[in-house]
């Protein structure tokens, strides 16, 4: 157990009081988690209020799956120090894994069973008795639209009604913290929509705190309060999708070009008011307060260089724009994580 007072990690000398873990259903500090010579997750600091979904953001390999396999006592930590529903993950796994619900990337359902026997033999293994199951059972079954299927056997399901059973499995004993790790990965975009609107109900209707990994720019904007942004091991950004994204501070001007023109970018960097100008293949960006005010010169600018510009779009910072200003790369979306 923890010390009334606080924790106290010595190797990484970081500290965690009784008082935060009284507010925060996952605290960690310093938390390392490696694989050989390789660092999958390295010295991060997280801190997930209760009642919040907090989105965990980063391309594939960043080492956010890794981290939440810690989180829910599937690895064991290597350093630092983390507690889940107020419970050390190292030294008190079996109280996490009682107060956790978890639905991973790789569903692992027995396609031979119905969905309902799946349910069933959840709750038993959490203790609960005949009553409590058919109870919970029917409750769960409001929160996420499985219908008549659920008589079915599973492998009759599709991808997204699999999802939608292993959600149902993970809420069976009422969990306070529930682990989401790539939700919608493969999902149509119909059964992506119904997984976000089960997301929100679960926050809104039961106050569950929601901790969801994901590599979907759209996702983390769209359900998380907060995001950490993860990449290679380390969290390099946390703060709400609007914070993150008014940290940059600027209106983007996005010319899609083709054409050769080393001159271009410098001639750009030298109009009035802009702050930044980056250039990758077929695109430049260009950073400024005012983006209105920037668009003419910009074009007239673009105009007198060898370029040929298809498009001319003004917009405000995404996710990615975020990303990419800290890693110097894009999220890559179309891979699973």
């Amino acid at each position: 157990m923890f010390d009334p007072v606080e924790y106290l990690d010595e190797a990484s000398e970081k500290v965690i009081h009784a008082s935060d873990l009284a507010s925060h259903a996952v605290l960690a500090r310093g938390l390392t988690r490696r694989f050989g010579r390789r660092t999958a997750v390295d010295g991060i600091d997280l801190s997930v209020h209760t009642g919040e979904i907090y989105g965990f953001l980063g391309p594939n390999g960043a080492g956010k799956s890794t981290a939440v396999r810690v989180l829910c006592t599937l690895l064991r930590p290597q350093g630092g120090v983390a507690f889940v529903a107020r419970h050390n993950v190292a030294t008190e796994p079996e109280q996490v894994r009682m107060r956790i619900g978890v639905a991973l990337q790789e569903t692992a359902l027995d396609d031979q069973q119905s969905g309902r026997e799946l349910l069933a033999l959840q709750g038993r293994l959490y203790g609960m008795g005949p009553d409590q199951i058919r109870t919970r059972m029917h409750e769960v079954l409001d929160l996420v639209d499985i219908g008549t299927a659920i008589d079915r056997r599973i492998g009759t399901y599709s991808g997204g009604m699999k999802r939608r059973l292993d959600l149902a499995a993970a809420l069976i004993h009422r969990p306070e913290v529930l682990f989401l790790d790539e939700p919608t990965t493969g999902l149509d975009p119909l059964s992506r929509a119904g997984v976000w609107a089960e997301i929100r109900r679960l926050n809104r209707e039961l106050g569950m705190t929601i901790f969801l990994t994901t590599q979907y720019l759209d996702e983390a904007d769209a359900l998380a309060g907060r995001v950490g942004i993860i990449d290679h091991g380390r969290l390099v950004a946390e703060g709400t999708p609007s914070d993150l994204k008014r940290a940059i501070g600027q209106d983007l001007i996005v010319a899609d070009v083709s054409g050769d023109d080393a001159s271009a970018v410098e001639k750009l960097r030298s109009l009035r008011g802009v702050d930044a100008v980056s250039s990758e293949a077929g695109r430049i960006i260009v950073s400024m307060k005012d983006g209105s005010a920037g668009l003419s010169p910009v074009a007239v600018a673009l105009h007198a260089t060898s370029l040929q510009v298809k498009t001319l779009t003004l917009r405000t910072p995404t996710l990615d724009d975020v990303f990419m200003e800290l890693t110097g790369s894009h999220l890559d979306v179309g891979a699973a994580a």
